[in-house]
């Protein structure tokens, strides 16, 4: 059963049918192949994959990005720091970057943050002279980062999985989410320096410097509030996405002022068509994943690969090895719910803990974001800057080292993630 629905899959996914699609069709395969397993039955393991309270966050959390992402918060962050950092070498990559890593307490989305960000700053990038392709490699890389720090959706997806704590989890994202930011800017201090891109001399104008960032310090307070409420238990994550939407609300509606029913509106329908693709997404993968356990695949890799490597380091190599190339192909939250049943055995046998293997999991699978052949974020900045993908992976050279670091760090030395 587990070969002809990874061949099925592989087909389908050769004819570029979407990913949710092509996991369904694999599934139907190898219940049509079979009598063991009944239609309803598979109808009812999908179904009860998305009855699940934690889930709730999904659309909180997109729907506090929309709110706070829409309005007049980018222009106003973005404002900030190119005041402060825009004038150093690389100062307006390092801009890009930064922007990332503090909207990712404020959407979850690597996507989104894509999107958001490379409209805000490839423009001002073109104004400067900036390469195209480094400013789209640098947002394509820095966009990941939005994944790592809280609220971040697949970790809510690992969770659900693998019955792991969601503040745990959120909690452990924030180093490595911070060091990703730190090499980032690093790199492009180094790359600018060398190349002598074109740096931001305007003279700073105190007072509009004042407004934006007085502008920009609801957003900037909205994820230390989460990991606060989390940390201490002062609320569950579904309780603080849902606390998280109204603060954005009352953000954008009293404080900001630029929240008209339009706007309402349509971050309300962008938030409700993000999470239906994310739980189509969901169904699909746990009828994949219920007939893998079925067939008892999972347990059965477990099992060969402990038998035949003895060391628990070179363990960690493998599954790292597998989760960069599937990461790949697949998009990331298929990804994380299609390997999380077969790799929690794998890494309990070892005793690696599962929150551990939680964020490893996410720091390797966000780099196939901005990696061929599949990188959503690459083929989404990519576009912005008007250039061609090729040209945007020779820049990310210094990106991939940089995460490469991180990866090594969060694999092999856990008390830097756990506490």
């Amino acid at each position: 059963m587990s070969a002809i629905i990874l061949l099925v899959f592989l087909g389908a996914a050769v004819v570029a049918i979407p990913i949710a699609h092509a996991l369904l069709i694999a599934a139907m395969a190898a219940v049509a192949t079979t009598d063991q397993v009944p239609l309803d039955l598979l109808v009812q393991q999908m179904v009860a994959q998305v009855q699940s309270f934690p889930l709730i966050a999904i659309p909180f959390f997109m729907l506090t990005g929309s709110l706070m992402m829409g309005g007049r918060l980018g222009g106003a962050l973005v404002g900030v720091l190119s005041a402060l950092i825009g004038r150093f070498h690389g100062g307006p990559a390092q801009v890009g970057v930064l922007s990332s890593t503090l909207f990712g307490g404020v959407s979850g989305s690597a996507v989104a943050d894509a999107s958001a960000i490379g409209s805000l700053l490839i423009p001002w990038h073109k104004r400067l002279g900036y390469p195209p392709a480094f400013s789209a490699a640098t947002l394509a890389a820095a966009a990941t980062i939005d994944i790592l720090i809280p609220p971040s959706i697949p970790m809510i997806l690992f969770a659900l999985t693998s019955n792991a704590s969601i503040a745990s989890l959120f909690v452990a994202g924030i180093l490595p989410g911070i060091l990703m930011c730190g090499g980032f800017m690093a790199m492009c201090w180094w790359v600018g320096r060398r190349r002598n891109f074109p740096r931001d001399i305007t003279p700073i104008e105190w007072a509009t410097f004042r407004k934006h960032l007085w502008y920009a310090s609801p957003a900037l307070l909205l994820p230390v509030l989460i990991v606060v409420f989390l940390r201490f238990g002062i609320a569950t994550p579904t309780e603080v996405a849902v606390l998280s939407t109204l603060y954005a609300a009352a953000v954008s509606a009293v404080f900001y002022r630029d929240l008209s029913w339009a706007r309402l509106n349509d971050a309300v329908v962008h938030a409700g068509l993000a999470t239906g693709v994310v739980l189509l997404v969901i169904m699909s993968s746990a009828a994949i994943g219920w007939l893998l356990t079925f067939d008892q695949m999972p347990s059965g890799v477990a099992a060969w690969i402990t038998q035949n490597v003895g060391q628990p380091w070179v363990v960690i190599l493998i599954m790292n090895l597998m989760m960069l190339f599937i990461g790949m192909f697949i998009d990331l939250p298929a990804a994380v719910l299609l390997l999380t049943p077969v790799f929690v055995p794998l890494a309990q046998s070892i005793g690696m803990d599962v929150v551990q293997l939680g964020i490893m999991m996410v720091v390797n699978l966000a780099v196939g974001l901005y990696t061929p052949p599949v990188g959503t974020t690459l083929f989404i900045t990519s576009a912005l800057a008007k250039v061609k993908v090729g040209q945007t992976v020779r820049e990310l050279g210094p990106f991939y080292l940089v995460a490469f670091l991180v990866l090594a760090l969060v694999s092999y030395v856990p008390a830097s993630i756990l506490r």
